[in-house]
Protein backbone atom coordinates (compact mmCIF):
# COMPACT_ATOMS: atom_id res chain seq x y z
CA UNK A 1 0.00 0.00 0.00
CA UNK A 2 1.32 3.37 -0.93
CA UNK A 3 1.68 5.83 2.11
CA UNK A 4 1.24 8.82 -0.45
CA UNK A 5 -0.68 9.75 -3.58
CA UNK A 6 0.11 13.07 -5.87
CA UNK A 7 -2.29 16.20 -5.06
CA UNK A 8 -2.70 18.69 -7.46
CA UNK A 9 -4.80 21.83 -7.69
CA UNK A 10 -5.87 23.87 -10.82
CA UNK A 11 -8.14 26.76 -11.31
CA UNK A 12 -8.61 27.69 -14.94
CA UNK A 13 -6.47 30.55 -14.69
CA UNK A 14 -3.38 28.55 -12.61
CA UNK A 15 -1.99 25.72 -10.86
CA UNK A 16 -1.90 26.51 -6.69
CA UNK A 17 -0.89 23.45 -5.34
CA UNK A 18 0.96 20.18 -6.47
CA UNK A 19 2.60 18.26 -3.54
CA UNK A 20 2.53 14.18 -1.97
CA UNK A 21 -0.43 13.96 0.07
CA UNK A 22 -1.26 11.28 2.62
CA UNK A 23 -5.62 11.96 2.41
CA UNK A 24 -7.54 14.67 0.76
CA UNK A 25 -10.65 16.03 2.60
CA UNK A 26 -13.37 16.77 -0.49
CA UNK A 27 -16.58 18.21 -0.79
CA UNK A 28 -18.56 16.26 -2.91
CA UNK A 29 -21.64 16.93 -4.83
CA UNK A 30 -22.96 13.80 -3.19
CA UNK A 31 -21.28 14.64 0.28
CA UNK A 32 -18.45 14.69 2.00
CA UNK A 33 -15.38 12.04 1.11
CA UNK A 34 -11.76 11.01 1.85
CA UNK A 35 -9.12 10.18 -0.58
CA UNK A 36 -6.51 8.00 0.62
CA UNK A 37 -3.90 6.27 -1.22
CA UNK A 38 -5.27 3.20 -3.35
CA UNK A 39 -8.03 4.71 -3.18
CA UNK A 40 -10.93 3.50 -6.13
CA UNK A 41 -10.69 5.72 -9.01
CA UNK A 42 -13.77 8.47 -8.76
CA UNK A 43 -15.02 11.50 -10.98
CA UNK A 44 -17.41 13.30 -9.06
CA UNK A 45 -18.17 16.98 -8.84
CA UNK A 46 -17.45 19.33 -6.11
CA UNK A 47 -19.62 21.69 -4.27
CA UNK A 48 -18.65 25.10 -2.31
CA UNK A 49 -16.91 23.89 0.74
CA UNK A 50 -14.04 23.14 2.12
CA UNK A 51 -11.23 20.77 0.75
CA UNK A 52 -8.37 19.88 3.26
CA UNK A 53 -4.91 18.39 2.03
CA UNK A 54 -2.99 16.46 4.74
CA UNK A 55 0.55 16.27 4.30
CA UNK A 56 3.56 15.07 6.19
CA UNK A 57 1.75 16.05 9.73
CA UNK A 58 0.64 18.98 8.12
CA UNK A 59 -2.84 20.26 6.79
CA UNK A 60 -3.85 22.92 3.93
CA UNK A 61 -6.67 23.87 3.49
CA UNK A 62 -9.27 25.77 0.55
CA UNK A 63 -12.86 26.87 -0.35
CA UNK A 64 -13.62 25.99 -3.42
CA UNK A 65 -16.79 27.14 -4.92
CA UNK A 66 -17.03 24.01 -7.35
CA UNK A 67 -15.51 22.18 -9.82
CA UNK A 68 -14.39 18.52 -10.85
CA UNK A 69 -12.00 15.93 -8.81
CA UNK A 70 -10.77 13.30 -10.13
CA UNK A 71 -9.26 10.64 -7.96
CA UNK A 72 -7.24 7.80 -9.07
CA UNK A 73 -4.91 4.87 -6.86
CA UNK A 74 -2.21 7.29 -6.73
CA UNK A 75 -3.69 11.14 -7.57
CA UNK A 76 -6.00 13.42 -6.34
CA UNK A 77 -6.62 15.81 -8.96
CA UNK A 78 -8.95 18.82 -7.98
CA UNK A 79 -10.50 21.30 -11.22
CA UNK A 80 -11.93 24.03 -8.96
CA UNK A 81 -13.88 26.93 -10.27
CA UNK A 82 -12.46 29.16 -7.67
CA UNK A 83 -9.87 28.61 -4.93
CA UNK A 84 -9.79 30.89 -1.73
CA UNK A 85 -7.00 29.64 0.95
CA UNK A 86 -9.33 28.79 4.26
CA UNK A 87 -7.51 31.39 5.93
CA UNK A 88 -8.65 34.35 3.40
CA UNK A 89 -11.88 33.17 3.08
CA UNK A 90 -14.22 35.80 4.29
CA UNK A 91 -18.13 36.06 5.10
CA UNK A 92 -18.66 38.99 2.32
CA UNK A 93 -16.72 36.59 -0.21
CA UNK A 94 -19.09 34.00 0.34
CA UNK A 95 -22.10 36.63 0.45
CA UNK A 96 -21.36 37.88 -3.33
CA UNK A 97 -20.99 34.21 -4.08
CA UNK A 98 -24.80 33.95 -2.82
CA UNK A 99 -25.87 37.09 -4.44
CA UNK A 100 -24.51 35.87 -8.07
CA UNK A 101 -26.35 32.37 -7.02
CA UNK A 102 -29.59 34.16 -6.51
CA UNK A 103 -29.51 35.98 -9.75
CA UNK A 104 -29.09 32.54 -11.14
CA UNK A 105 -32.11 31.08 -9.59
CA UNK A 106 -34.21 34.27 -10.37
CA UNK A 107 -32.88 33.70 -14.09
CA UNK A 108 -33.54 30.15 -14.39
CA UNK A 109 -37.33 27.66 -14.37
CA UNK A 110 -37.06 24.07 -14.14
CA UNK A 111 -34.23 21.43 -13.65
CA UNK A 112 -31.98 24.86 -14.01
CA UNK A 113 -33.93 26.65 -11.48
CA UNK A 114 -33.70 23.12 -9.24
CA UNK A 115 -29.88 22.96 -9.73
CA UNK A 116 -29.34 26.70 -8.98
CA UNK A 117 -31.38 26.60 -5.50
CA UNK A 118 -29.52 23.96 -4.75
CA UNK A 119 -26.25 25.48 -5.35
CA UNK A 120 -27.89 29.24 -3.42
CA UNK A 121 -28.19 26.67 -0.96
CA UNK A 122 -24.92 25.12 -0.62
CA UNK A 123 -23.42 28.98 -0.46
CA UNK A 124 -25.47 30.16 2.32
CA UNK A 125 -24.46 26.70 4.35
CA UNK A 126 -20.74 27.89 3.59
CA UNK A 127 -20.89 31.59 4.30
CA UNK A 128 -22.65 30.33 8.13
CA UNK A 129 -19.49 28.00 8.69
CA UNK A 130 -17.03 31.15 8.20
CA UNK A 131 -16.38 32.95 11.32
CA UNK A 132 -17.88 36.19 11.68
Amino acid sequence: MASSMRFELVTPEKSLASVLADAVDIPGAEGEMTAMPDHASVLTTLRPGFLKVRADGSKAEYMVTGGFVEITDSSVTVLAETVVPAEDATREQVARFAEAAETEVANSSGSDRDLAEKRLGEFRALQSALPR
